[in-house]
């Protein structure tokens, strides 16, 4: 009953951080501030009703509490798993090529898979947090213990669109992180097995990046937990999040510090940049943490809005956890 309620958490906390961050996604902080001059608080507006600054945008006016393809895509990853039972690059390829939102030429890795059509592709490149955004059913299905199994699905769940050393590891550290926190791992647990995960991955996809995802998320977090307080004008003037060596450090880092998911996803969607992909990805963290810091009214926007039963797709998950 415990697991069930830290998935059920986890996947509510990441499809709400996905739509209320989308309230602020690719703004500048200015433009956060602009749009939301005392700040974004929850969701800005009447449910449903369309996001003022996407009133007539060409690819689609996302509506208040709608969330994106990030928890589009997780639901795909699920469904693959519940149908497989495993994590298989292929299967999930066929249930990405069904998903249809944020589907344009300027979102290029999954703009290139869906033209070439082929569920069994393997992407050479692509660094971006699409494969992080969507990986949490693989730290569902396998306990914390399981990292070589943990690992290797994130790896099957990046695939089909993200093949750079970056966007594996940064998939690994987040199955990693929401295992360990689904397990009951304290923070500190969490953040070590999301950068064990990531330092993992890298033989998986040799780069030559004087970067690596594990070290950017332990010194993220190294820096930021020496904080007195977390502000989203401080945080975005340092680490706006605009780059994969950024984006998914913070959201592990926003959710181990706060083991808030109301504080984690009001951070990332007042700092701006990827904030729907901080937002749900750093969510998912908390709420498995912390599961009664879910904000049920929130989800409640969410569910009415999007009607994706999430709760039935938690419960199967939960029960397939080995």
């Amino acid at each position: 009953m415990e697991m069930k309620i830290r998935v059920t958490a986890c996947l509510k906390a990441l499809a709400t951080g996905d739509a209320i961050g989308k309230q602020s996604e690719m703004l500048s902080h200015n433009d956060v501030l602009h749009w939301y001059p005392q700040g974004i608080r929850g969701f800005q507006g009447s449910p449903g009703r369309i996001i003022p600054r996407y009133l007539g945008n060409a690819n689609r006016e996302w509506r208040i509490g709608e969330t994106t393809d990030d928890t589009e895509q997780t639901i795909a990853v699920a469904r693959a798993i519940l149908r497989d039972r495993n994590v298989l690059h292929h299967s999930v390829g066929r249930e990405l090529l069904q998903c249809k939102k944020s589907i344009h030429s300027g979102v290029k890795s999954m703009w290139t898979f869906k033209q070439i059509g082929d569920p069994y592709r393997v992407a050479t490149d692509g660094d971006g947090c699409g494969a992080a955004m969507r990986v949490s059913p693989v730290g569902i299905l396998y306990s914390s213990g399981r990292f070589d199994d943990l690992v290797k699905g994130a790896y099957e769940a990046s695939i089909p669109t993200h093949g750079g050393q970056l966007a594996i590891c940064a998939a690994a550290a987040v199955a990693a992180a929401v295992s360990a926190a689904l397990d009951g791992g304290s923070a500190t647990d969490v953040l070590k097995s999301s950068v064990r995960a990531a330092q993992m991955a890298e033989i998986l996809q040799p780069s030559v990046n004087a970067v690596t995802m594990a070290s950017a998320i332990q010194k993220m977090h190294d820096e930021l937990s020496g904080w007195r307080e977390l502000k989203a004008n401080d945080i975005a003037r340092i680490y706006f999040p605009d780059r994969p060596q950024i984006k998914v450090p913070l959201a592990i880092s926003l959710a181990i510090i706060t083991q808030s998911v109301e504080d984690t996803i009001l951070l990332a969607s007042n700092i701006g940049g990827d904030a729907d992909s901080v937002a749900s990805i750093g969510g998912a963290i908390a709420g498995a943490l912390n599961p009664e810091s879910v904000n049920q009214d929130w989800f409640n926007v969410v569910n009415t809005v999007n009607n994706d039963d999430l709760p039935k797709t938690a419960h199967a998950l939960a029960a397939l956890r080995n």
